[in-house]
């Protein structure tokens, strides 16, 4: 797989969480807890998508550094929200874990790829 090839199955991959995430967040219980943390984490889910799409149309490295390091922020953000909603059970860990490790994956890697672009 070429560098444009791998560009774009992140850029599908962090389209695909958002959607995950939409589709999570109608399944919520209507309290108003769990609405609320539903909310955020639809806001920043969906932020990971839409960032790294913007940091693949950067017109300079430091463009790039600073979308990347939204997306990075925005993924922690997510397992935030997504730990709360498992630890306040407001939702079933078997449709949390999945999107949990996801989030953690998302972390890992737009925080790899920050770090060995500042280094550049």
């Amino acid at each position: 797989m070429n560098t444009i090839e791998k560009i774009e199955a992140f850029k599908q991959r962090t389209k695909r969480f958002a959607l995950d995430i939409v589709m999570l967040f109608q399944k919520l219980p209507q309290t108003d807890e769990a609405r609320v943390m539903g909310r955020q984490l639809l806001r920043s889910a969906t932020s990971v998508a839409a960032n790294y799409r913007a940091a693949c149309r950067a017109r300079s490295e430091a463009e790039f550094f600073s979308k990347i390091s939204i997306v990075v922020e925005e993924a922690d953000e997510s397992l935030f929200w997504l730990e709360l909603l498992l630890e306040s059970k407001s939702m079933e860990v078997v449709k949390i874990n999945p999107l949990l490790q996801e989030a953690e994956e998302l972390v890992k890697i737009t925080n790899t790829i920050r770090h060995k672009r500042k280094k550049l």
